[in-house]
């Protein structure tokens, strides 16, 4: 294993708070992060992105204005750029986003849960 290798499973150990996005590794222009959910986000867009999830562990309810979608593990879905989407965890979600540089957790919306992106330690 060299410094440059990552393991998903001991950066999520690492992560204590809920919707606190940590970058795993970055690829050309895009952050692959990990991070823990758990209740209700906020209802935001982002206009200019895609937003793909992955759940690792646990089920996570990508709530949308016209339907729900439901992820359990190994599930991925992509929320289109402009997608008013607000992701829910019953339960504490192992999740990976994967999203361009810059992309900000809130959205459009910013608020309380708007959470810089934090570096793994």
């Amino acid at each position: 294993m060299t410094a440059d290798t990552r393991n998903v499973l001991t950066a999520l150990s690492t992560i204590s708070e809920h919707w606190q996005p940590h970058r795993l590794v970055s690829i050309n222009d895009y952050d692959v992060k990990v991070v823990k959910l758990q209740g209700e986000f906020v209802w935001h867009t982002h206009p200019d992105t895609d937003e793909l999830f992955l759940v690792l562990s646990g089920e996570l309810t990508i709530q949308l204005r016209d339907r729900d979608v439901v992820l359990g593990p190994n599930d991925v879905f992509v929320v289109p750029k402009g997608v008013e989407h607000c992701p829910r965890a019953d339960q504490e979600v192992h999740a990976m986003l994967i999203e361009p540089q810059g992309t900000v957790n809130t959205g459009d919306a910013g608020g309380e849960m708007t959470s810089p992106l934090r570096e793994l330690d």
